[in-house]
């Protein structure tokens, strides 16, 4: 999925695009927005553990201060933001097959940028990082191209 820039003035209005329209609320201008899907081969209840685990954030975003807005249990959290970010962000996860797409979303506006540009791009590249080791620690052992052991594909799966 490609990562979006908004700002007011690339867009030349005070609102999002119709595309985002849904996501934000008008009369709010949203600089920043990191759109990202990860495919993780385990089960959902260890992918939603692993982002529910407090401990983690820090490492994962040592510069926002996080306060769960919205706890969906194995379908990931929702988070409101202040720090260096000040906004919404989200982690999404869908069960698909014999894994978890972890789908993470953030909609904010930077405190002190002057190219939020490079903030995207350096906050989009940081998050990958942390999402392939999530994935790699997740799928440890698992050999590459086998399917998660144990784990039942649905029906659509089934007929490939």
């Amino acid at each position: 999925m490609p990562v979006t820039l908004l700002t007011a003035a690339r867009l030349g209005r005070r609102e999002a695009p119709h595309r985002w329209s849904h996501a934000v609320p008008a009369g709010i201008v949203t600089v920043v927005e990191i759109a990202d899907d990860t495919f993780i081969v385990a089960g959902p209840d260890v992918v939603a553990a692993a982002v529910a685990d407090v401990r983690r954030w820090d490492g994962w975003w040592p510069d926002l201060e996080l306060v769960v807005t919205r706890d969906r249990g194995l379908q990931g959290l929702v988070w409101s933001v202040d720090g260096a970010l000040s906004g919404t962000m989200e982690i999404w996860l869908e069960a698909v097959s014999d894994g978890v797409v972890l789908h993470y979303l953030v909609r904010a506006e930077p405190r002190a940028a002057r190219r939020p540009d490079r903030l995207r791009e350096r906050r989009t590249k940081d998050w990958k990082w942390h999402a392939h080791r999530l994935k790699d620690e997740l799928e440890a052992g698992r050999e590459p191209g086998r399917g998660r052991p144990g784990a039942v594909k649905d029906a659509r799966s089934a007929a490939d």
